[in-house]
């Protein structure tokens, strides 16, 4: 039996042109993305919000692909380019691409 590849078309991509911010303790990279656990606003309760790209300026700033800032908290600024593609039955796929443009320690 083969696996056949998933062939996807790049259709478009939006995004937000407000910079967010959240706080959080900076919980390490799982190669899928910088993890950061935060909290909600309305209940308090804890999740992890996941940012798959980082502005090059930041990661030289804060090598977050070494162990030295797990755990430390941040304001992480961060934008959202929401991504549309084709799959290979020509619906409309979309993923949300999280990228932090700026870091602050606290």
């Amino acid at each position: 039996m083969s696996v056949k590849p998933v062939q996807a078309e790049v259709t478009g991509a939006s995004s937000s042109s407000q910079e967010l911010k959240i706080e959080g303790v900076y919980d390490g990279n799982e190669g899928y993305g910088y993890n950061f656990i935060t909290t909600h606003k309305d209940d308090g309760s804890e999740f992890t919000m996941t940012f798959q790209k980082i502005t090059d300026a930041v990661l030289k700033e804060f090598d977050l692909d070494a162990e030295l800032f797990v755990n430390q908290k941040f304001e992480v600024t961060y934008t959202v380019v929401t991504v549309v593609t084709k799959d290979e039955n020509g619906f409309d796929d979309e993923t949300e691409v999280y990228t932090i443009t700026h870091l602050k320690a606290l």
